[in-house]
């Protein structure tokens, strides 16, 4: 049994310890960290098991969102982590999911969803209450492990198959008493996040898999992220790449428009082959990228030659669920060529969906859908008419915002999300509420989601040295790592009576005790584990009739009168 009284504990007895070496596939500091410093171990890949002291960081965390959810006037409940399939299959999310769905069956044959997200559950729960407009707004949330089934989980806590979330779940009669609580919770997010000691970047985001039309992501700056943004540098504008949106600027609207030609043109496939045979700029050439979706549909991308294609704003134009890059064969089989691919007379089961760029270039160039032949002055709306047309184009840093500034690059870690459902789940549930004219109205629904775990991952990517992890106070498993060096008696007797006193004042100590291990390894331990203070008990300490005392974050300690210590320790 751990000799721990409510608020301390013994290194000595702790379940889980420090270890001087990690698996070379650990690449990332929080991953390092957190597995060395004897906080998690995996169990299968994405999947971990929370020792003791990652317990005890995982329950602050927790705590800290729930209090800042409970002020906002949420509440905190539960649903099972067992959803019916039959609700997942009304909302059609067991096919456009991004993920893979992780599916059980009972006794009874009966098939059950391992939670990923809870909006049927939600919304299921509010239809079996006989709820008026005077019931709304209402805001639930839990903390609930989700599973999914992610191809590749890494990166430790920051990509898991199995973890734990924060996901609410807010009912309106309309969007104007929607966007109070989106706007409130914007501020319940930045609060929850600076208690942990995380500063957060708002972006636009892609909805995704969730569903809704906007959604918006709390990003926190690092290169172990996987989130990359652009954003203006006077904060008015930040987007996740996804969804960033720049000035497409018109180049040649004024030229009239010439007649279509096809000519031979021996050159390579690139893009730059074609400017360099035509000796005409990047911008007048047509870019061509066929693509097919999970249902086998043929997309070919029409855009500028001087922009990529954003395959999620394609997604989202064309509803596609999946995407993947035709192949030469499949290109040829529809009587087009890989390099040679052009809108213009391309097979009519290929789905044409053109860059509203294109209405700002007249006469464009390229490919003919034959090898080595090319077609100019290609004219969109005269020479072929898209099934789609709209933003589908990537911006990048450099490009200019719909303002006018200059857009930068940036790369986090999505450390929370707000969603906007609107009537999208309700709608395909039949989920409503009486309105006051006594009739049936769909509920208008917002979501919002942190990741417990990816949260605990993305302090430590902020908070660490080459040493170890450097715990904010506020989410730090204990706040005072109190050492005795040495073999003295009266050594470990002094540490013993000021561990007691500490506990008893309330203060959350981890008292390193052991007898037989050097100083060197004892301090690398703490360095490793990170809490915020290092009390150390020691021949020079009883000497000077203190303490030795360090923060964890400062390079050198103090001695600290025996009588100043429990006032430190409850700064």
């Amino acid at each position: 049994m751990v000799n721990q009284i409510s608020n301390g504990v013994k290194y000595s007895k702790l379940f889980g310890r420090t270890i001087k070496t990690v698996p070379g596939n650990m690449k990332i500091a929080s991953h390092k960290f957190l597995y060395q410093a004897g906080f998690i171990r995996e169990s299968a890949a994405g999947r971990y098991y929370y020792l003791p002291l990652g317990m005890l960081v995982r329950d602050k965390v927790t705590k800290i969102i729930e209090e800042e959810m409970d002020k906002s006037g949420a509440q905190k409940m539960l649903a099972p982590v067992l959803h019916p399939l039959e609700l997942w299959e009304k909302t059609n999310r067991t096919q456009s999911v991004s993920f893979e769905l992780m599916k059980v069956k009972d006794r009874n044959g009966s098939e059950f969803a391992l939670g990923g997200t809870a909006e049927e559950m939600m919304v299921d729960l509010a239809q079996k209450f006989n709820l008026s407009y005077n019931d709304l707004p209402f805001h639930i949330y839990q903390f609930s492990t989700k599973f999914r089934d992610e191809l590749r989980a890494r990166g430790g806590l920051l990509r898991l198959r199995e973890f734990l979330m924060k996901d609410g779940y807010s009912f309106h009669a309309d969007e104007a008493d929607f966007k109070k609580e989106y706007a409130k919770m914007q501020e319940v997010y930045k609060n929850i996040f600076k208690r942990m000691g995380l500063a957060t970047l708002m972006v636009e985001a892609d909805n995704g898999y969730i569903g809704g039309d906007y959604c918006h992501e709390f990003i926190v700056e690092s290169q172990a992220g996987e989130s990359r943004f652009l954003y203006t540098e006077d904060g008015a504008y930040a987007a996740h790449e996804d969804v960033a949106k720049f000035l497409k600027e018109p180049k040649n609207t004024g030229e009239k428009e010439k007649e279509l030609i096809q000519i031979k043109a021996p050159r390579g496939k690139t893009m730059a082959d074609g400017v360099k045979f035509h000796k005409l700029p990047d911008w007048q050439q047509i870019k061509d990228v066929m693509f097919v979706d999970e249902k086998g549909r043929f997309i070919l991308a029409v855009i500028r030659g001087d922009f990529n294609v954003n395959e999620t704003k394609l997604k989202n134009l064309t509803k596609a669920i999946e995407l993947r890059h035709a192949t030469d064969e499949e290109i040829r089989e529809l009587g087009s060529e890989p390099g040679f691919i052009s809108p213009v007379g391309i097979d009519k089961k290929v789905l044409v969906v053109a860059d509203n760029s294109l209405r700002g270039v007249k006469n464009a160039y390229g490919g003919a859908n034959k090898k080595d032949f090319d077609r100019l002055n290609i004219n969109i709306g005269r020479d072929y008419r898209p099934a789609f047309e709209g933003d589908i184009a990537l911006a990048e840093s450099g490009f200019l915002s719909e303002s006018g500034q200059k857009l930068l690059s940036g790369q986090g870690i999505e450390a929370g999300n707000i969603f906007q459902l609107g009537h999208y789940y309700s709608k395909k549930m039949k989920a409503c509420f009486t309105d006051k004219d006594g009739r049936e109205k769909f509920y208008y629904m917002g979501c919002y989601g942190i990741g417990i775990d990816r949260a605990i991952a993305t302090i430590v990517e902020k908070y660490h040295d080459d040493n170890g992890i450097i715990w904010p106070a506020a989410v730090a498993p204990f706040k005072a790592h109190l050492i005795a060096l040495g073999k003295d008696e009266k050594i470990y007797e002094q540490a013993e009576d000021i561990y007691e006193k500490l506990l008893k004042q309330g203060a959350e100590v981890l008292y390193d005790d052991r007898v037989d291990v050097m100083a060197g390894e004892k301090f690398a331990d703490a360095d490793l584990i990170g809490l915020p203070l290092r009390i150390v008990i020691s021949e020079k300490s009883l000497k000077s009739g203190g303490v030795e005392v360090k923060r964890r974050d400062e390079e050198s300690g103090e001695i600290v009168a025996m009588g100043e210590l429990e006032k430190l320790i409850g700064e």
